[in-house]
């Protein structure tokens, strides 16, 4: 039958496109499907109340609606923005970025998670290896964690000794005023939780199949050197928050609000707006009368099993 003595109703469309969209919104909040009920019902407890779902939904999607404006100004403008998030394991900070770029271009926001520096990197100026991942005109970069490793998981885990923090500390603010000074805007962001909730956040992956992958040993390291940690982060925090590169702090106990006041703060740290489009109309199909779809092989096509 010829699909186009049927055409397709507009209504049906649009219904089956949101309803696909709000899939995926779900897809990503089924963070606790496979807890043993035990440990959910204990996380549940401990937080009581988070924000009504409802609630969370409109203003995410409303906020990612704001992102999108961002993204289109940052293009116009040519604006070079980088955002680093850093904090405590397990404290949030992949669920925001997964957020921001759920709805943006990926060639425009881009996201950068550095594993452990080669034997040959080890060699390099230590911000070498960062420097090819920074934005050009038009492009946002999101750091998952950064140069900062330095005055963190590396510091603590003893793979990089007193001299080398010491020479961070002394490199990071010059580095960072040489970015501002050269155009590009950056946001430092960190991501605090309890040592409680760090507690409840690891039982749930040990106990989620789904989750596993995300406990390394450096995680499992963290909560033996949880002071450790604290006492670098609080040095790191006071030797590195320059006025061109400030840290913000979000707290991420409510991994939902985390997610909402992260964005929006992010939004308010730009003079963004609008950018006029043009309007988009969908050209007419062009038929070929002397065209005739190819048969393909059968043992081409993925099967049907769902």
């Amino acid at each position: 039958m010829d699909e186009t003595e049927h055409p397709i109703d507009g209504s049906d469309w649009l219904e089956a496109e949101l309803a696909d969209t709000l899939d995926e919104d779900y897809e990503l909040e089924l963070e606790d499907a496979a807890l043993s009920l035990e440990i959910k019902r204990i996380y549940q407890k401990a937080h009581g109340e988070t924000v009504p779902r409802r609630d969370y939904f409109r203003n995410l999607l409303r906020l990612q609606a704001e992102l999108i404006k961002l993204q289109d100004w940052v293009i116009h403008q040519g604006k070079r923005v980088v955002v680093i998030f850093e904090g405590r394991d397990s404290a949030g900070k992949g669920g925001v970025i997964k957020r921001i770029t759920q709805r943006l271009n990926p060639r425009v926001v881009r996201v950068v998670a550095l594993p452990a520096p080669s034997d040959r990197e080890k060699t390099q100026w230590y911000f070498q290896r960062y420097v090819p991942h920074l934005p050009a005109a038009g492009e946002i970069v999101l750091f998952d964690r950064s140069w900062y490793n330095r005055a963190g998981v590396e510091r603590v885990m003893g793979f990089a000794d007193d001299n080398q923090v010491e020479q961070f500390f002394n490199d990071v603010p010059e580095f960072e005023r040489m970015l501002a000074r050269d155009g590009i805007a950056l946001v430092k962001y960190w991501f605090s939780i309890t040592d409680e909730e760090q507690q409840l956040r690891f039982l749930m992956r040990i106990h989620d199949p789904l989750k596993q992958w995300k406990l390394s040993p450096m995680d499992l390291q963290s909560r033996v050197r949880w002071e450790q940690y604290t006492k670098a982060k609080e040095e790191m925090l006071g030797r590195t928050n320059i006025p061109e590169a400030p840290w913000y702090i979000v707290e991420g106990n409510d991994k939902k609000r985390a997610r909402l006041n992260c964005i929006d703060h992010l939004l308010t740290l730009f003079p963004y707006e609008e950018v006029p489009g043009e309007d988009v109309s969908l050209p007419d199909r062009v038929f070929n009368p002397d065209y005739e779809r190819a048969v393909l092989p059968p043992e081409l096509y993925v099967p049907q099993k769902y």
